[in-house]
């Protein structure tokens, strides 16, 4: 019992193992055993009489023990158990099949922590805990946080049976095999019977925001980081009565709605899940930093204030120690060799080293006799028998390596002793296993930069070398060519008895080099003297251990924590000073000051028998090898250089040091340093043995947003299912919280062996490391945690009052700002075919005048031209048209037409005849054969919405609608009357229709938004003339030119010159239709160089294509005889920001053909003005006479002032630099001004707004089938709130900014260049800042090699990020830290789902721009299939 007494007090064993014992030893002789003694912790500050019992303890643990203390693990399951009530979990994440492990989520349902009959009549149980709590607390209900008594529902086993029968009801439509393949439904509460989608309300009360566990200080709630709150109150959350909603299951996009708790209308279980997210996010329960940065253009970073309530050092000024004298040095040898000389001649038989080997039945012994005589001969092999007489291979001074593995001891101190004799210094390294262990590289560094030409080796580890085919010790990456030499004796000569190696006395000659890898995985090479031996004495004074609080470690300071809290940490003194050695504790930044005494600092050492230097680094040799402490008064502690040893500790009483970590090891997070070795123990005190290996788990950190992240990755057991190691991972991040008080960013499991291994066996851990930044750790399970750790995001945006009109004004005259306002030249000057008012007029004046000029040729997918038409075919054809609506179709002016026709001739002539016959034509895409089940409804769509009496189109065409798949989708039946146009009448329409007033309706673009909306806009007779006549005055446009044209064309700009410009202006135009480029992808530019056109128009979509698919066949484009020096402009289309880089690398590409960068500009349209802006940059002749505009300008604008409307111009390369691109010459006619979307004022041209536009050529307002066209009058007929309150404005709804160039036209005047950065429909505002989402997706694309494309959008206020892989589903994990590290650092964002999907699933019109609301709702309604859905915490 003593003896059992005595190891409590030491801290030998636990109070629960002396109870465990006690018990035990008394079993026999009491019935019942008191209860024990409480262990009173002791610290370096007991007396001298209490320490005096202590004895000094030898470590003994093996190295996967090393984190192994029962005192530890006591704690942590301590904290666990405090909060036993919660059943920690985190949300699963969302996994395809071929990515499941060992079993599904399809039977995991949530913990069942009820208590209460079944019989009862609600979903809730008094007692129970909510799913959402349960959700909740596996992210914010760590050990520091205390739980109120506070009623629950939707207990577990509630939601469990709820599945059940969800799963027998939930049978119906397409969807129903992946309704419940994963555990949200169950776990969210969400049912679904008889195709009825709701969720069942909740009604509970929040616990506590939080409750320090050593701290009764009421902390105030963090701001929301998922919204914008000016004011945070405290978060109490009731969850209001949702009605259920019947409707039918949806189709993609248009997701089945119920209203979650906010008052949002959501979609089935993935957008519940969201909300469970997002309500947990809302609950804070960790202290708020001070330090957070407000976004400003000067000044990033908030000065940080100090916090007076954290402990500080309160002690003296630390004092060096010194060590005991250096007695009887008389008698000692003056050098290691000369003491192996001694003890050789002297005590030849006595043993040196005595080793045993795992297959060895008797240990062996190396006498001193022997290691003279080894090394004696393996001396004069080196220096004699390598190389020859004339040429030796090593001189004395050389570098030579020594590789033996660690257990064959005696070799290696035969080979060391051997270098030293030979006076050629040895450089020990790891014996490489294989060509791919982690640190190779970095040994060959080592040995290239040390001159190693020879390395020495055993016959034993020689034969274990990977070999080549020739026999030969592969060349290992990185490494010099080396000459191995065994140094077995059977392998080297006898010397000669006259030689006799130079016995030397110590010098600072370099005795040998060793290396250390540091924190960033670099090599160091430290070199040490041969100086003098030192005996040392063992100390005569006990043992002493310290009991410190963790929380005030974490801030430096020493406090000896006597309650029976958690957060303690146990140290042991390691001894005291050696002898001869002085010790003192300096700070860990700035000038080595001596630290207090109880302050944590860094250990240095003054003593002779320390290293000297870092091979070759002079300048971080003098800041770790000479070290001069300073005093407070600024004074020189002692004359003697200090060296950094790289350890944090402190010297106790008695001049006892105690050792708290590595400075390597220290992760310093919001101001707080945390030991990465602390980190582990604590995670492997939470049942590692059932889910991880104990040996194989690294904790490091990565910088990400101003400051450090912790990131733990252990290798997960092959028997260990997802959801249990969920639950792991779930209580490691509450331990870790509840002992350490921090959060960890990344938790990933990764499978057996898959982590770089060093030679001894460990984790490498800056390779480790390397992988994770890298994106290529391959992890099977993946736990973010932004939510919790990021604490110093910007301050949200605060919204400033409104001011007055006259205050804008004379705000912006002050500032000397001039008004964001410009205009297009006049529209004075009139030509023969601009007397007439309508196109149909136009044409037949062409057909009597120029009957054969060739207005139109179609290139077909080979090159050839496929057909073509001139003036009077046209005119014929649309006569024969006209005949046939007549006759067969029995149609009157004004009835709506929809021509479903391929890009082609055929449409051209369907127009113009409607035209002729007073209908009104809308354009529509023909469904894909491929997929017509998902592009028929889309027809039938535009078709009832643009009120269509009759559908022309081909013959094939129409056998596709009545075809059988097309059916399946849309009913013959419902389909209006169908005319074919391939057999036209033969004679011709007596009359043809001429519209009275030129303000009537020509015809209707119908259009998809990016924002998923569509819409059809009315183009009046007046409006197509004004904008046809803008084109040809701002591209030149005459019958005696060419344009190519490869464009959509079916609505918008590339319609306009598909279909009116060529009848209008006259030019030949030679039509690519952009669906050949699939087959052929040089057919464009092909057509381009065979015809030899010098102007031509195409979509980003074309671009992009031609870009990746003749990326490598640049070549043989050439050799075949491309040639694009001719093209003078390249005019690329679209209703969006220029794409700069895509621009770039499309002219980059194609300049060796002949493609002058200049030539290639941009042109912007939208809904109500269909060409804005259009910049035909010329070339040659034309340029030099001035008759063009200027150059299309880049510039550069703060990211930052974006999203606080601002425009701020910086330099190229600055950090956080956007580059726009001018978005074209303003047409004649049209003027621009940019306006405040919210005020409807004008603004100056430093500030971003909406574009408004005014000009003939606008379109005349929205087209709807139930005349709801007043709702969006205002964009159409929009007025300024003062200034120029007159005049009518068309609102384009984009977002943009105008600036006055240096540049002029040709009338001499200086060019106002509109830059478009997005629309604003897209434009998320997060946290009251404004994004948009082409930012965020460049960002993400440059994040990974294998992202090919993504997509984001908001929901809930959540960031949702969708990537489509282009790689092995395996990878898809690597993405989510990739992701969500990106947007923070360039964003200041966090992520809050990341959707990894394949290659081709976000959906993109056909002006190559993405539909982000599409794929919102095909996401929320789980039709994506994705490979991995990550739920941020």
């Amino acid at each position: 019992m003593r003896v059992l007494q005595s190891q409590t007090e030491r801290g030998d064993i636990t109070q629960k193992g002396y109870e465990k014992k006690r018990s035990k030893l008394l079993q026999a002789y009491l019935p019942h055993t008191q209860g024990a003694e409480r262990r009173i912790p002791v610290t370096p500050s007991s007396s001298s009489s209490s320490s005096s019992r202590y004895q000094r303890r030898r470590s003994t643990g093996t190295r996967d023990e090393r984190y192994r203390s029962d005192v530890h693990s006591e704690a942590v399951q301590a904290a666990l158990e405090r909060h036993s009530e919660r059943k920690m979990t985190v949300l699963l994440p969302s996994k395809r099949q071929s990515l499941v492990g060992q079993t599904s989520m399809d039977t995991y349902t949530p913990p069942d922590s009820s208590s209460g009959s079944d019989a009862e009549g609600s979903l809730g149980r008094a007692g129970g805990v909510s799913v959402d709590s349960w959700i909740s607390r596996a992210l914010h209900g760590s050990p520091s946080t205390s739980s109120s008594s506070s009623s629950h529902s939707n207990s577990s086993a509630n939601a469990a049976r709820l599945a059940e029968t969800s799963m027998h009801s939930y049978g119906f439509g397409p969807m129903s095999h992946l309704s419940l393949k994963r555990w949200g439904l169950r776990e969210m509460g969400v049912s679904a019977e008889n195709g009825i989608v709701g969720r069942h309300s909740s009604d509970y009360q929040s616990d506590r925001p939080w409750s320090s566990l050593d701290s009764e200080d009421s902390l105030t709630a963090p701001p929301d980081i998922t919204s914008y709150m000016p004011d945070p109150a405290p978060i109490s959350v009731q969850r209001p009565q949702v009605t259920m909603i019947t409707r039918p299951l949806p189709k993609y996009g248009n997701a089945e709605l119920m209203e979650t708790g906010d008052g949002v209308p959501v979609s089935s279980r993935v957008s519940a899940k969201i909300q469970q997210l997002v309500n947990t996010l809302k609950r804070p329960k960790r202290r708020p930093l001070r330090e957070f940065f407000v976004e400003d253009f000067e000044e990033l970073l908030e000065v940080q204030q100090p916090d007076p309530s954290l402990p500080r050092p309160e002690g003296v000024e630390s004092t060096p120690i010194q060590g005991e004298e250096l007695d009887g040095l008389k008698n000692c040898p003056a050098s290691l060799e000369a003491a192996l000389l001694r003890w050789g001649a002297i005590a030849p038989k006595a043993p040196c080293l005595t080793t045993t080997h795992s297959n060895a039945k008797q240990p062996y012994t190396l006498t001193y006799g022997k290691l003279w005589s080894k090394s004696l001969k393996l001396a004069y092999n080196l220096l004699h028998k390598l190389g020859s007489k004339q040429e030796p291979i090593i001189h004395p001074g050389d570098r030579v390596a020594l590789v033996y593995p660690n257990n064959d001891p005696a070799a290696f101190m035969v080979a060391f002793y051997g270098c030293l004799l030979a006076e050629v210094v040895p450089v020990p390294i790891e014996v490489p296993l294989t060509k791919k262990d982690a640190g190779s590289q970095q040994i060959g560094f080592l040995l290239g930069s040390c001159g190693v030409a020879v390395a020495l080796t055993s016959d034993a580890c020689h034969k274990g070398l990977p070999k080549s085919a020739s026999g030969d010790v592969m060349q290992f990456k990185g490494w010099p060519k080396l000459l191995w030499v065994l140094t077995d004796s059977k392998h080297l000569s006898k010397p000669p008895r006259e030689w006799f190696p130079l016995i030397k006395d110590a010098n600072n000659d370099t005795a040998y080099i060793e290396y250390k890898t540091c924190k960033d995985g670099s090599v160091s090479h430290i070199t040490n003297d041969i100086t003098r031996p030192m005996p040392q004495e063992g100390s005569s004074k006990p043992a002493g251990q310290g009991v410190l609080s963790m929380t005030n470690l974490s801030h430096g300071v020493i406090r000896v924590d006597t309650g029976e809290k958690l957060s303690v940490l146990t140290l042991q003194d390691v001894g005291t000073a050696m002898p001869g050695a002085m010790v003192c504790v300096v700070k860990l930044e700035g000038v080595p000051q001596l630290c207090k005494t109880d302050e944590i600092g860094e250990i240095c050492v003054s003593s002779v028998a320390t290293g000297t230097s870092y091979y070759g680094l002079s300048g971080m040799s003098k800041n770790t090898f000479e070290v001069c402490p300073v005093a407070c008064d600024g004074g020189f502690v002692s004359d003697c250089v200090f060296v950094r040893s790289g350890l944090l500790g402190f010297v106790g009483p008695g001049g006892m040091i105690f050792i708290s970590g590595t400075l390597e090891g220290l992760m310093q997070v919001g101001g707080r340093k945390h030991s990465a070795d602390d980190i582990i123990a604590t995670a492997l005190a939470v049942e590692p043995m059932k889910f991880i290996y104990r040996g194989r788990t690294v904790v490091f950190s990565v910088n990400v947003l101003y400051d450090e992240r912790i990131v733990l990755v252990a290798e997960q057991r092959p028997d260990s299912t997802e959801e249990e190691s969920y639950q792991w991972m779930s209580r490691v991040l509450q331990a870790i919280d509840g002992i350490h008080q921090v959060g960890v960013y990344c938790l990933a499991l990764v499978p057996a062996n898959t982590l770089p291994k060093t030679p001894l066996g460990g984790i490498h851990l800056s390779e480790t490391k390397q992988l994770f930044l890298e994106g290529a750790l391959h992890p099977s399970s993946i736990l973010m945690c932004p939510h919790s750790c990021i604490t110093n995001l910007p301050k949200p945006r605060q919204k400033q009052p409104e001011v007055g009109p006259a205050s804008v004004m004379v705000g912006n005259l002050v500032a000397g700002k001039r008004m964001a306002q410009a205009s297009g030249r006049d529209l004075s000057h009139m030509e023969d075919n601009e007397q007439f008012l309508f196109l149909s007029e136009v044409l037949q004046w062409r057909a009597q005048t120029t009957p054969e000029h060739i207005l139109y040729t179609l290139i077909n997918s080979r090159g050839a031209i496929g057909s073509s038409l001139t003036c009077l075919q046209l005119h014929k054809r649309a006569e024969k048209i006209a005949t046939l609506l007549y006759e067969r179709g029995q149609l009157r002016d004004g009835d709506h037409v929809a021509l479903v026709y391929p890009p082609g001739l055929d449409l051209i002539a369907a127009f113009y005849g409607c035209l002729y016959a007073g209908c009104i034509p809308i354009t529509v895409r023909p469904p894909h054969p491929q997929n017509i089940s998902t592009t028929l409804p889309t027809v039938k769509m535009i078709l009832e919405v643009s009120r269509s009496v009759c559908v022309m189109t081909t013959q094939a065409i129409s056998k596709l609608l009545k075809s059988r798949d097309a059916s399946v989708a849309v009913d013959f039946k419902s389909w209006p009357p169908i005319l074919e146009t391939d057999d036209l009448p033969k004679r011709r329409c007596s009359l043809l229709y001429k519209p009275c007033d030129p303000d009537t309706l020509a015809y209707l673009d119908f259009s998809v938004s990016t924002t998923g909306m569509l819409a059809g806009v009315k183009m009046s007779h007046n409006a197509t003339s004004a904008l046809c006549r803008s084109v040809k005055l701002q591209c030149e446009l005459y019958p005696s030119r060419e344009v190519a044209v490869c464009l959509d064309p079916y609505c918008g700009l590339g319609f306009v010159l598909w279909c009116l410009c060529s009848v209008y202006a006259g030019q030949q135009s030679v039509l690519i239709s952009p669906m050949d480029l699939e087959v052929n992808p040089a057919l464009w530019l092909q057509s381009v160089s065979q015809f030899k056109v010098r102007d031509t128009f195409c979509s980003y979509s074309v671009m992009e294509l031609c870009t990746r698919s003749l990326s490598s066949l640049t070549d043989s484009l050439k050799a075949r005889g491309m040639d694009l020096t001719r093209v003078r402009s390249c005019v690329v289309v679209a209703e969006e920001r220029p794409r700069v880089a895509l621009t770039q690398s499309f002219c980059k590409l194609f300049k060796d053909v002949g493609l002058h960068p200049r030539a290639v500009s941009t042109a912007f349209g939208c809904r109500v003005n269909l060409a804005v802006c259009l910049q035909p940059h010329r070339l040659g002749k034309l340029a030099e006479q001035g008759t063009s505009g200027p150059d299309p300008t880049t510039v550069y604008v703060d990211m930052r002032a974006l999203r606080h409307d601002r425009v701020r111009l910086v330099e190229r390369g600055s950090p956080h630099s956007l580059p726009l691109m001018e978005s074209g010459k303003i047409l004649p006619g049209v003027r621009i001004i940019i306006a405040n979307p919210e005020t409807k004022g004008p603004i100056g041209d430093s500030h971003l707004g909406e574009i408004w536009v005014h000009s003939p050529q606008n379109a005349s307002g929205y087209f709807t089938v139930f005349g709801e066209e007043n709702v969006r009058s205002d964009h159409f007929g929009a007025r300024l709130s003062f200034g120029d309150t007159q005049t009518l404005w068309a609102r384009t709804g984009y977002l943009g900014f105008l600036r006055r160039t240096d540049l002029t036209d040709a009338n001499g005047e200086r060019h106002d260049a509109l830059y478009v950065v997005g629309a604003l429909d897209e434009v998320m505002e997060l946290r009251g800042m404004k994004y948009h989402p082409i930012d965020i997706e460049t960002s993400i694309i440059r994040a990974h090699r294998n992202i090919t494309e993504c997509a984001v959008f908001t929901w809930t206020n959540l960031l949702v990020v969708v990537v489509e892989l282009d790689g092995s589903e395996q990878d898809a994990l690597d993405l989510v830290p990739m992701v969500t590290n990106v947007v923070l650092e360039e964003h200041y964002l966090i992520v809050g789902v990341v959707v990894v999907v394949d290659t081709g699933v976000i959906p993109i019109n056909s002006r190559g721009e993405k539909q982000r609301m599409h794929l919102r709702d095909g996401f929320l309604a789980d039709q994506l299939d994705p490979i991995y859905v990550a739920y941020n915490m």
